[in-house]
């Protein structure tokens, strides 16, 4: 994993080796260390190049993306750092592939997909199931609750955490590591994703309730920590995307909160809950923004499919629920629902 540098580095011998008679100098290096800042743009670099030369293209979606198109289907290769998925419809090539790499790199072949990064892939007639069972059973013993009662819910309805309301925790540290843990476990429990949202706001300064409503999704996932997502074949490969905002759901500072879901083929593949970055002043606009984040969501997505060679049936269907933002969206005219921001529009001009 020790790329190649472009340019000059030096470092200080270490210290307790001194080479004899040559203290006071320091050490040129061939190739990058961990540590150094220029380490994992040499790795990636280098690594690049190597798979490059065999013949696979990088993504433009996703530059830890490479995939290359043959005769008998497509090999697609998915890199972390230096952990490696091979995937696609040409075996023949996809064991070319690992040979080349054994060549180029020290690499060790784990079969078939189990686990990768804490995901657990599990395979069946019905499809393939990835959850985070280990990790979440990690998370419960870390944090002391394998014990506790487990909540039916991950946040109570009707709970409205605040910032700077009531008794300081006196452990931020431990929150945020809390917090960051769960962050990781969404990507296989979208059930999470909007209450871990909330619980991210307090990071800088939390309280008491907010740690309280952290160990409350961490009880929800004792109900059920072997929870995830199945990924089966529903015979068609449609790209459908849902989106909605709660207006001003934020009781500190009134911003809504977009949450969105896509699905290829009826299967879950991308999924947020995230706060706006501004506060918007009708139900309509804060609509019309999910859509937005959706809408460059689904770009993304069909991009992926396209260079990867598969065909996605048109149209692409967004659902919401909004009739205003339904109606902006098929008429760029300004009209009566969205008068207020034309409105904040010319004013901002004219002061200017």
């Amino acid at each position: 994993m020790h790329g190649d540098l472009v340019e000059e580095v030096y470092m200080e011998q270490p210290p307790g080796f001194v080479a004899q008679g040559e203290s006071g100098r320091v050490c040129k290096l061939k190739k990058s260390l961990y540590g150094l800042k220029q380490s994992p743009r040499a790795w990636f670099g280098r690594f690049s190049s190597v798979i490059i030369g065999f013949g696979m293209q990088r993504s433009m979606c996703d530059h830890t993306v490479f995939f290359k198109h043959t005769n008998d289907g497509c090999i697609l290769l998915v890199v972390y750092v230096d952990d490696i998925i091979i995937t696609g419809s040409d075996a023949a090539g996809i064991e070319a592939l690992k040979s080349f790499l054994k060549e180029k790199f020290h690499t060790k072949d784990l079969e078939v997909l189990k686990y990768f990064l804490g995901i657990e892939v599990a395979h069946s007639r019905k499809g393939i199931f990835l959850s985070q069972r280990k990790y979440v059973l990690d998370l419960l013993d870390d944090t002391g609750m394998l014990g506790s009662k487990p909540c039916e819910t991950p946040m109570e309805q009707g709970v409205r955490l605040v910032a700077g309301e009531g008794e300081a925790f006196d452990s931020p540290e431990r929150y945020r590591k809390l917090v960051g843990k769960l962050n990781y476990l969404t990507i296989t429990r979208p059930d999470i994703a909007f209450p871990v949202s909330v619980v991210s706001q307090f990071m800088q300064a939390p309280m008491r309730t907010h740690w309280e409503g952290a160990v409350g999704i961490v009880k929800y996932l004792k109900n059920a920590p072997g929870k995830g997502i199945l990924y089966a074949d529903h015979g068609h490969m449609r790209v459908e995307a849902f989106s909605d905002a709660d207006w001003a759901g934020s009781l500190s500072d009134r911003r809504s909160t977009t949450g969105y879901c896509v699905f290829i083929g009826g299967n879950l593949v991308s999924w947020k809950s995230k706060k706006q970055t501004v506060v918007a002043r009708s139900s309509a606009e804060s609509e019309y923004r999910a859509m937005a984040h959706v809408t460059c969501e689904i770009t993304w997505v069909h991009n992926v499919l396209k260079e990867v060679g598969v065909e996605v049936m048109k149209p692409i269907r967004l659902w919401c629920d909004n009739q205003a933002a339904i109606h902006i969206s098929n008429n760029p005219v300004f009209h009566e629902r969205t008068k207020h921001i034309e409105v904040d529009c010319h004013f901002v001009r004219e002061k200017v």
